[in-house]
């Protein structure tokens, strides 16, 4: 069996890897730096990403694939113990330095994010009711998406926000990355907090759970690297479970509605916190946390019907998973869906757009995702795998 350290060095190239794969996909349209030899090297990266997608159709395979054969190897260390707490932080923040300084290859939340804030702090409007689209002589128009659309959240993203766009004085770099390193400090909590609860449920599940969820590659990408805010909301809402077993029940139920607060999914689990509060005696904290994760697929269910299955929606769910790690249903969620969701980007990488067939092939992707695993749950609950 390898050892820590020798999957360790290899992990890590995976994640520089990474890294530098992430600028192959910086829009045509932005340009990070002015300085010429920036200039050159941009160039040079968005030659594969927009030039010759098969070969970075390739690469993005490679990378996501070894990302995934790596965590299950760290995973099967954990398992027997042979991770110690020391060895996988500093393993997590050297990964979370690196990405940090990424760009938002996946997605263009992230610009939305900045821009939402920019029309408070510059343009000293509302965006509740003005949208990016409004302002057409704003150079960070040319290379946003979803221009059209008004501000979609609640209000505490825009008071975690605002701060960043007046510390970056509206400048882009600046602010970019004081948004990214907010989102990296979310993640950094939450795997924190994760381990904090493990410690107090189940403590010999406390390497394997921050394991599970600080290196997989979904969260990974879509935290540290895509930077969208549901991890801002998934850390306050892991909070929020660490507190009510802590029995701090005001604070907990306090930090539930902040995460609910910046985004709305997990309303759906103040009945939760409340039940648990009022029943306490009658319902296990390892109950406790089972449910929670099971009643993450609500929100989860709901938003994939009202429009279509996007990856960070795994979001949702994985942090709780972490919480039950030897569980075969969350384990099937941080393997199965997650390699699933992550090759949805395939197809628009080697195409370089969204029309016919990749809607279809999409589809095809999230439901045979889902009955596999599915059909996992199902033999892993016939074998009785969760009590093995």
């Amino acid at each position: 069996m390898f050892n820590f350290k020798t999957l360790s060095i290899g992990y890590l190239f995976v994640i520089i890897s990474l890294f530098f794969y992430s600028f192959t996909q910086v829009d045509l349209s932005l340009t990070l730096s002015e300085a010429s030899w920036w200039q050159t090297v941009q160039k040079f990266f968005q030659q594969i990403g927009y030039f010759n997608r098969p070969l970075s159709a390739v690469l993005y395979s490679v990378i996501v694939i070894s990302m995934f054969t790596f965590y299950i190897l760290f995973l099967k260390l954990a398992r027997v113990n042979l991770i110690n707490k020391k060895q996988l932080w500093i393993l997590i923040l050297i990964t979370t330095a690196i990405l940090t300084f990424s760009y938002n290859a996946f997605s263009y939340d992230l610009f939305n994010y900045i821009f939402d804030a920019k029309i408070v702090t510059f343009y000293q409007q509302n965006p509740y009711i003005h949208k990016a689209l409004d302002y057409l002589g704003d150079p960070m128009l040319s290379f946003m998406h979803w221009t059209h659309r008004y501000y979609p959240y609640g209000p505490i993203w825009l008071a975690l926000t605002i701060p960043l766009s007046y510390i970056g004085f509206n400048v882009f770099l600046p602010t970019f990355f004081m948004f990214k390193i907010l989102t990296s400090v979310c993640f950094l909590g939450t795997a924190y907090f994760i381990g904090k609860i493990l410690k107090i449920v189940s403590p010999k599940k406390e390497v394997l759970g921050i394991a599970f969820f600080a290196l997989n590659p979904l969260v990974l990408i879509e935290s540290l690297v895509s930077s969208h805010n549901d991890i801002s909301m998934m850390f306050l809402a892991i909070f929020a479970v660490y507190l009510a077993l802590m029995n701090k029940y005001i604070f907990s139920l306090i930090s539930i509605l902040l995460s609910v607060g910046i985004k709305f999914a997990t309303g759906i689990l103040i009945p939760v916190f409340l039940l648990f509060f009022i029943q306490k005696k009658n319902i296990s904290k390892e109950g406790f946390l089972n449910i929670l994760f099971f009643a993450m697929f609500i929100p989860l269910i709901l938003v994939v019907i009202r429009t279509n299955f996007q990856p960070w929606y795994l979001m949702l769910i994985l942090p709780f998973a972490s919480l039950i790690p030897s569980k075969s249903y969350a384990m099937g969620a941080g393997l199965i869906l997650s390699f699933f969701a992550l090759a949805q980007y395939l197809p628009y990488i080697y195409i370089g757009d969204w029309n016919e067939p990749i809607p279809q092939i999409l589809l095809w992707l999230t439901i045979g995702g889902f009955l596999i695993y599915l059909f996992y749950c199902s033999i892993a609950r016939l074998l009785n795998w969760d009590r093995k």
